[in-house]
């Protein structure tokens, strides 16, 4: 499914989708509808050109760790889902959720009611000497 994306992201993103529909092959998806292209044109002594189209605003911390490896030419191929390098151990990623709404917030955060626990009495702040 696709996210809602401002006026402003369509409009930069709008160049970056031209090239993608004249040059670009695509490589794949991930959990997070992000959709991987490489260059169809090579030119000669060069590196392949790699580009990521995000589902929604674009944010980097949305790229797992799979994909970022492919992007920065770590890794030839993307890896598969049943790749040895997979761990049952390793969690999910996650992106990164600072300044938006679904960021973490102790209780004394202003946004959480701003409400602090009280102290227990064994602070003593530090003055000069």
């Amino acid at each position: 499914m696709k996210e809602r994306i401002s006026f402003t992201t369509f409009l930069s993103n709008l160049q970056i989708r031209m090239f993608t529909w004249r040059r670009g092959e695509q490589v794949g998806v991930d959990q997070f509808g992000n959709t991987y292209y490489r260059d169809k044109r090579k030119a000669t002594g060069t590196r392949e050109r790699r580009w990521v189209l995000y589902n929604g605003e674009p944010e980097a911390s949305k790229v797992p760790p799979e994909w970022h490896g492919w992007l920065h030419h770590t890794v030839k191929e993307p890896l598969k889902a049943g790749s040895p390098f997979h761990k049952p151990w390793q969690k999910p990623h996650h992106p990164n959720a600072t300044g938006s709404l679904t960021a973490y917030r102790p209780p004394g955060h202003t946004l959480e009611g701003g409400q602090r626990d009280r102290a227990t009495g064994d602070y003593e702040p530090w003055t000069p000497g």
